[in-house]
């Protein structure tokens, strides 16, 4: 899938292993590496669901927004880009339907 950064300041930290190390630090900069990999090889979103890192749906002042896990205590926040993303009939996201050129990493990055 193509990823795209919400904003510049992110996609700058984002940009190189140097800046995410520099600025996650080595291992968290690593496993950032892994997680992105695995994103951008993705054909669909449903992919990462059968993968390490509990990619899940958020809810409540996130809701529209899904989170992969980074370390124990973060993760990498990001939404489909499509505007209104694709649901199914019970209203949750329809993962197969997100697909390459419709998600970027949103908001602050890894709360």
């Amino acid at each position: 899938m193509k990823i795209t950064f919400a904003t510049k300041r992110l996609e700058d930290v984002f940009a190189t292993e140097r800046m995410r190390v520099r600025k996650f630090g080595t291992e968290e900069a690593r496993k950032l590496n892994v997680r992105l990999t695995q994103l951008h090889d993705a054909p669909n979103l449903q992919t990462l669901r059968f993968l390490p890192g509990r990619c899940h749906e958020l809810h409540g002042d996130r809701d529209g927004q899904c989170a992969i896990d980074v370390t124990k205590n973060h993760r990498l926040v990001f939404r489909p880009t499509v505007d209104p993303p694709p649901t199914k009939t019970d209203g949750g996201l329809d993962w197969k339907a997100v697909s390459h050129g419709n998600h970027h990493p949103g908001g602050d990055g890894l709360p």
